[in-house]
């Protein structure tokens, strides 16, 4: 059960302190491997956090042993009520460069407040004269973090960064997306338009459609989730890449099924090929946009795989 910081004696509000900045420092150690191979330079500006914060935890020991002894006894945050619960550092990978920062920047303020807090609540004035200056020491960390972005993030190591940025959003979710969008999307078209020009009726060709894109979307998730871990590729977390791939094998197909909510059959072809148009186009410019992909060589490429379906679609549905 969690104790109440006011009910914590000087002793335990010590230690608690040489625990705080003892896991601190692990979890800068682990941020900045974490970002290493991507972002040296960021990972630079850690390291010295995490060197700060050791040299923070050795003056608060040398206290204590000064006012308690030798035996430092062993408090969590986990075990005081008030601090806000992180999560493990091996959960949150793979690791961003901003995911990183804002981690930092709620550590410094929380452990600055925990400082002021506790100079508040210690009698001895040299215990509180030390946390005072942790607590300004904690305060001076933006500026800390700041001054070493200017000496260590040059412009170069910027740019760097950013498009190792660019590829982590493109493998973890451009590419499963854009999988996912190109194969719901073509690989609905058969089935869906097969049935509608068989049966000429907007309920049916609703309910093909429904099923294909819906098998499709489950289809596509688990094999795009199973395909890898992401820890060789760099490809990111097998989950999240099989919803994205899922969710857009899904929506890929349901584009082109919905018109057919239009009880006219008719009014539901001549927008669901609208539709088609548009959502190839769409794959071709994201080809484009993302993959470096010429313009031209996209469009053909989408559009004669998409025609190709497509019209194997109306001919099996009116042989």
């Amino acid at each position: 059960m969690a104790k109440n910081f006011k009910d914590l004696t000087e002793q335990e509000i010590l230690a608690l302190a040489i625990s705080l900045e003892e896991d601190d420092g692990r979890i800068y150690a682990d941020f900045a491997e974490g970002l290493r191979q991507d972002y040296p330079a960021t990972a630079k500006i850690l390291d010295e956090m995490r060197a700060e914060e050791s040299e923070h935890r050795n003056n608060l020991i040398q206290m204590y042993r000064q006012r308690f002894g030798d035996h430092i006894p062993l408090i969590r945050r986990t075990e005081v009520k008030g601090f806000i619960k992180r999560r493990p550092i091996w959960l949150l990978r793979p690791l961003s460069v901003e995911q990183v920062r804002k981690q930092v920047e709620i550590m410094e303020l929380e452990t600055r407040r925990f400082y002021e807090r506790a100079g508040e609540k210690v009698a001895d004035a040299s215990t509180r004269a030390l946390l005072d200056n942790l607590a300004e020491t904690e305060r001076k960390h933006s500026a800390m973090a700041e001054s070493l972005a200017e000496q260590h993030l040059t412009p170069d190591s910027r740019t760097a960064e950013a498009a190792a940025e660019r590829r982590k959003f493109l493998l973890q979710v451009v590419q499963p997306g854009l999988l996912g969008l190109m194969d719901g999307s073509v690989s609905t078209l058969a089935p869906l338009f097969a049935a509608a020009f068989l049966t000429r009726t907007s309920s049916d060709a609703l309910l093909v459609g429904l099923a294909a894109s819906i098998g499709a979307g489950i289809s596509m998730g688990f094999a795009e989730a199973l395909s890898d871990d992401g820890s060789l590729t760099g490809r990111g977390l097998p989950l999240a890449r099989g919803v994205i791939c899922g969710l857009m094998t899904m929506a890929g197909g349901l584009g082109h099924t919905l018109p057919f909510l239009i009880a006219n059959f008719h009014l539901a072809l001549t927008l669901a090929v609208i539709v088609v148009v548009v959502e190839l186009s769409a794959m071709s410019y994201i080809r484009h946009r993302y993959m470096d992909t010429p313009l031209v060589s996209a469009a053909l490429q989408v559009m004669l795989g998409g025609a190709l379906v497509f019209l194997s679609g109306i001919l099996i549905g009116r042989a």
